[in-house]
Parts: structure tokens; C-alpha cells; sequence
């Protein structure tokens, strides 16, 4: 398990396998770092809705984990999780955080290519959280539909290199495979 990536909707048990592969890890005496991307609660963009499940996501964490806050150097935060496994939590706000930043598209689909191939270089495994956001409705404005296909393409990048990539769905999981394998 060189990179998982677990993509799904909102609720479906990707950050719940996220950590029970973690606390695995743990329970076999291996470290754990977990790299949440979530902005800062003093970030203007930041409701109370963010803040309690920034909260909630920090409580279920055990003590004896590295956390890594970092909203938008993953490559950086990845080089900084060691031997050990490394959870990026999550991909959706990692890209989120980028288009804040003004980002261009082409910048952050670079940055998302050289953060996946970065993760599979290391020597300890990687698994990346994200959100599967093209399947609801069609947004209704301009920055609600740049996200969404932003965020596609950040999603491709990363699981053209992660093996396995899972789909969640109500905490079950289906691999995502080529389809070239199927054609």
C-alpha cells in the first residue's frame, strides 16, 4: 500500500477508515501522521458548521499522533511525516483552500500531479481523503462549477497513481479500476 485513495460524498466512511487504517497502523507500532488541510478556525471563510467538525475530526485522533496542519504545502507536509503512515484529510479542502488562494486551474492541477507522485516516492504508505462532488446537482454559479470540475481533475490525478482507489458508499467500498481493463 504505497497510496490509498478514498474518494466518496459527504458521510459515506472515508475519514472512518482513514483513521481505523491508522489506528492499525499504530497498534502495530508503526507511526502515524495525519495532515488535516482544513483552513485555520480564524480564516474568514470559516462557519461554525467548519469549526465543529474541525473539532470533531481533532477529538477522534489519538494523542500519540503527529497532526500536521497544513492548508496548502502538501508536498511539504508529506516531507515531514517520516517512516510512518501519512493521512492527508482531505484533498477537497486542500483544493478548496488553493482556489481562496486565487490559484489558477492549471497551477493546482500542477501541484495536485506533483503532490500524488510525491506520495507514492515515499517509502511508508499514504492515504488521501477526497470527495466525489460531480455526481450531485449541477452547481448554480460560476465559482460552484469551477470547483466542481477543479476538483475532478485534482481527483483523476490522484487516482491514476493510487492503488487502491475506493469508492465509498454508506461505509462500504468499491475499488475504482482503469477502464481500459474493461474495454
Amino acid at each position: 500500500m504505497a497510496l490509498t485513495l478514498l474518494i466518496g460524498g459527504a458521510r459515506s466512511g472515508k475519514s472512518s477508515l482513514a483513521v481505523d487504517i491508522g489506528h492499525r497502523h499504530h497498534a502495530a507500532g508503526l507511526d502515524v501522521s495525519y495532515i488535516a488541510t482544513a483552513p485555520l478556525p480564524s480564516a474568514e471563510h470559516v462557519d461554525d458548521d467548519m469549526t465543529s467538525r474541525i473539532t470533531r475530526h481533532r477529538d477522534e485522533r489519538p494523542q500519540a499522533w503527529t497532526t500536521i496542519e497544513e492548508e496548502v504545502d502538501l508536498i511539504g507536509a508529506l516531507d515531514r511525516c517520516g517512516d510512518g503512515l501519512a493521512i492527508i484529510d482531505c484533498l477537497t479542502l486542500w483544493t478548496s483552500n488553493l482556489m481562496w488562494r486565487d490559484t489558477t486551474d492549471d497551477e493546482i492541477r500542477s501541484r495536485a500531479s506533483a503532490a500524488a507522485s510525491a506520495a507514492i516516492r515515499r517509502g511508508a504508505p499514504t492515504v488521501a481523503i477526497t470527495n466525489e462532488v460531480g455526481l450531485g446537482v449541477h452547481p448554480e454559479t460560476d465559482l460552484g462549477r469551477r470547483y466542481r470540475d477543479v476538483l475532478g481533475w485534482v481527483n483523476q490525478e490522484w487516482a491514476a497513481v493510487a492503488d487502491p482507489a475506493l469508492l465509498l458508499v454508506a461505509g462500504r467500498a468499491l475499488p475504482l479500476t482503469d477502464p481500459w481493463q474493461h474495454l
